[in-house]
């Protein structure tokens, strides 16, 4: 027997032995513990109910996640159901725990059942939880006539409230298991190549990149040249209007220096010129470098 069999063996029998409550017995111990404090009494409250902690998280065994862990998970929800029930609410606590712990389970499946998080909204919940079970009923009433995929993730949307877009993608998810990026192909095992060797990459290559930075290095180089060239006025402005992140405009430029709009733009202009006779006049320069 395995651990994870063992570790399951032994949370059941221990349910098994736990006593059952009526609801007097249920009603005093949740008195106790939400008025007092009595720590035992959430105990025993606990310890009864586990049973039923238990029966629910074999309700998502074919998930494939550990028997023990969902059974862990289900515990975690009786622990919030007891720390949160009401006894003014005259309701049996296994009513109220049994919402918490399928919530707990359903919870941890979602997170644990695939690396991609899915399943955020209640729709998509339902979905996830239904798909299979309703898929299932479909093809058993479809056996003599034949539905299309098409048809019956519109038949599974409209009965659980979301699009047969989102049906499909579900659909999708669950018939394909997670797969490592690492692991090697099983037409390429001796050399080691992995499904990531695969993956196409928009960036540009090594070199590509390489020469981008150097030439972008260069055409700054040119252009502080260029730019010592202008006096102070004429700086400022070519600064403010097409080197800066924000470029301002001729009205706040013209504002700040005291001079009238059309006056920035003739000096913007000038300099402009100016910058274009410097790269060109530039032996270092190549024709075109700033033509893009």
């Amino acid at each position: 027997m395995s651990i994870e069999a063992g570790r399951s063996t032994q949370l059941a029998r221990a349910a098994r032995t736990a006593p059952l409550l009526d609801r007097t017995q249920e009603y005093e111990l949740a008195l106790r513990w939400s008025r007092e404090g009595d720590e035992k009494a959430l105990h025993a409250l606990i310890h009864a109910h586990m049973r039923l902690a238990i029966a629910i998280a074999r309700r998502f065994r074919n998930y494939g996640l550990p028997m023990s862990d969902l059974v862990q998970e289900g515990h975690v929800g009786l622990m919030e159901a007891a720390s949160r029930f009401e006894t003014a609410r005259e309701v049996r606590f296994s009513t109220y725990a049994t919402w918490w712990i399928r919530a707990a389970v359903q919870d941890y499946v979602l997170r644990n059942w695939s690396i991609v998080r899915g399943g955020t909204s209640s729709g998509q919940k339902a979905l996830f939880f239904n798909l299979r079970r309703l898929r299932a009923r479909l093809e058993r009433a479809a056996a003599d006539a034949p539905t299309s995929r098409e048809e019956m993730h519109r038949v599974i949307g409209a009965r659980l409230g979301v699009s047969p877009v989102e049906v499909a993608r579900m659909d999708a998810r669950l018939g394909v298991p997670d797969l490592s990026l690492n692991a090697p192909l099983a037409f390429d095992e001796e050399d080691g190549a992995g499904r990531m060797d695969l993956l196409v990459a928009d960036d540009p290559l090594p070199d590509e990149q390489a020469v981008r930075e150097i030439d972008g290095e260069r055409r700054r180089r040119w252009l502080l040249g260029a730019l010592r060239g202008l006096n102070e006025r004429e700086f400022r402005i070519i600064k403010a209007r097409r080197l800066d992140e924000e470029s301002e405009t001729l009205e706040t430029i013209g504002a700040r220096l005291g001079i009238s709009k059309e006056r920035v733009r003739q000096i913007e202009s000038r300099a402009i010129e100016k910058l274009r006779i410097a790269l060109t006049r530039s032996p270092d320069v190549p024709m075109g470098a700033f033509s893009a």
